[in-house]
């Protein structure tokens, strides 16, 4: 089946088939339906590649992701995907799993499909491949990576600013046991974190005593970073959480342990998911709009030049919201 086919059975031209296919111009309702009829009793289906490559474009956006398990990536994807859509865009999804050879190769991949623009949303990097898109003049969004380039926009969240403001805020409430728990400490965006903690309680030293922990990314992480923590006979009474996603592990170990949050412990996560105000506790948190990385990272393939240039570098500042997980320091902390 081709376009005159379609244009056929509906009853209509075939840029009238075109302008419906493709979501621009002005089209009456009933005429979208007839045309979507006839694409579906055809089962029309139009050949986007070769659609991209006579036109000299692609409407097709790829996004690499480090953890599509974890709600923040999903809400990132979610955000791009609702404007693409609305734009007649379509949205390319894949996943590293924070392996840099998984994002080589998914970056190739989707370099071949000549997309209209390529999003990174990962914490991994190699320098090489970032020179290699920037070479290639791939219109390119980094999140949290890189630096911006002639064809590289990039998207940066103040990670110091935020852990340092939860690890005073805490500290405000009489905390001076303090646990961070992490994940792939080695890789930049996540370090950051860690790091800034570390630095946050040396400037507090010697009223504090810290530790730090990294397991695996998620739920269950979370919990086998607590049960590292109190095997090794520290009792904190603040856990600070390197995103939510841990921190709701975190809080179910806790109970586990016959701990009360924030009775005996206090926990306080970072990106500021849904799930982390529906809880119970509520989760403390650093929030992020993830709803304005989708829209910048849409934005950074259709802007014009001088919008791109306004654009170019982006920092996210984090907001502090206080729930019910955190509170003062315990007069006496229940250790089971």
């Amino acid at each position: 089946m081709n376009l005159e086919d379609v244009a056929q059975r509906a009853g209509v031209s075939t840029a009238t088939v075109s302008r419906v296919l493709n979501n621009i111009g002005v089209v009456r309702d009933a005429t979208r339906e007839r045309v979507l009829k006839a694409v579906e009793e055809l089962k029309y289906y139009p050949n986007m590649h070769a659609r991209a490559l006579a036109a000299g474009s692609n409407r097709t956006i790829g996004i690499i992701v480090s953890n599509l398990e974890n709600p923040f990536f999903l809400d990132v994807f979610r955000s791009l995907e609702a404007e693409a859509n609305r734009n007649g865009y379509e949205v390319l999804v894949a996943n590293t799993d924070y392996q840099v050879d998984r994002l080589k190769a998914s970056v190739r991949l989707m370099i071949g499909r000549r997309l209209g623009g390529l999003a990174l949303v990962v914490s991994e990097m190699d320098e090489a491949l970032l020179e290699e898109l920037a070479e290639r003049k791939v219109p390119t969004v980094v999140y949290d990576v890189g630096t911006p380039r002639e064809s590289i926009i990039s998207i940066k969240v103040n990670y110091r600013t935020a852990v340092q403001q939860i690890a005073e805020y805490l500290y405000g409430l009489g905390h001076r046991r303090f646990a961070f728990i992490g994940h792939h400490t080695t890789l930049g965006p996540l370090n950051d974190r860690r790091q800034t903690f570390v630095d946050v309680m040396e400037n507090f030293a010697p009223q504090v005593e810290f530790r730090t922990v990294a397991d695996l990314d998620g739920l269950a992480g979370g919990r086998s970073a607590v049960r590292q923590i109190y095997q090794s006979g520290f009792r904190p009474t603040a856990i600070v959480c390197v995103n939510d996603f841990m921190a709701l592990g975190v809080l179910r170990q806790l109970k586990d342990l016959g701990l009360r949050v924030p009775d005996d412990v206090s926990v306080t996560g970072f990106d500021g998911l849904d799930l982390a105000d529906v809880v119970s506790p509520a989760l403390t948190t650093a929030r992020l709009a993830r709803d304005l990385i989708g829209h910048r990272i849409f934005e950074s393939f259709t802007a014009d030049a001088a919008r791109l240039e306004e654009i170019r570098e982006t920092l996210i500042q984090p907001e502090l919201i206080v729930r019910e997980s955190s509170g003062p320091v315990p007069v006496l902390t229940n250790v089971h």
